[in-house]
């Protein structure tokens, strides 16, 4: 049996037992991380890209929060060299065409940097788009369902393994 656990933005869960992780996305990002040999799932869920340095460090800044949920997984006993990554979300929810008003795109562009910086191999995405996303991560398997939020796109889809 599985726990169940919804996430909010600004929030990270990492699963050291089968769990059954889930979140809405839009415009913001939810990045999955399985480790192979453990057999762990974390899963969060940010808003912005980067901090900008006023106010409190928080993980709804994808700067933040991406190393902070690595950090948890290397807590747990993983390593980098088992774990890989699932992106999710960054859609363009208001149809915005100035790239500063891109915040899915911006967060989505953050989750690559920062993954390939610590190594981390990103093995499905399901990225951008103009429609919403609520995933569950299954974190003892690192499968992935995904339901798209508009009307034309609705389908269950399995991703990654």
């Amino acid at each position: 049996m599985y726990d169940k656990i919804f996430i909010h933005v600004g929030q990270i869960c990492t699963a050291t037992k089968p769990t059954e992780i889930s979140t809405v996305l839009g415009s913001c990002v939810a990045v999955c991380l399985y480790d192979k040999l453990y057999m762990y799932g974390s899963m969060n869920h940010y808003l912005l890209p980067m901090w900008n340095g006023n106010g409190l460090q928080s993980p709804k800044f994808g700067n933040i929060s991406i190393p902070k949920m690595i950090e948890s997984m290397i807590n747990a006993g993983c390593s980098i060299a088992n774990m890989e990554a699932k992106l999710f979300g960054g859609a363009n929810i208001n149809f915005a065409t100035n790239e500063d008003m891109m915040i899915g795109r911006r967060n989505v562009m953050t989750a690559k940097e920062i993954l390939r910086e610590y190594g981390v191999k990103i093995t499905a995405e399901d990225t951008g788009g103009s429609v919403g996303r609520r995933i569950m991560m299954r974190s003892d398997i690192g499968k992935i369902y995904l339901k798209y939020s508009g009307a034309s796109q609705n389908g269950e889809v399995l991703s990654g393994n």
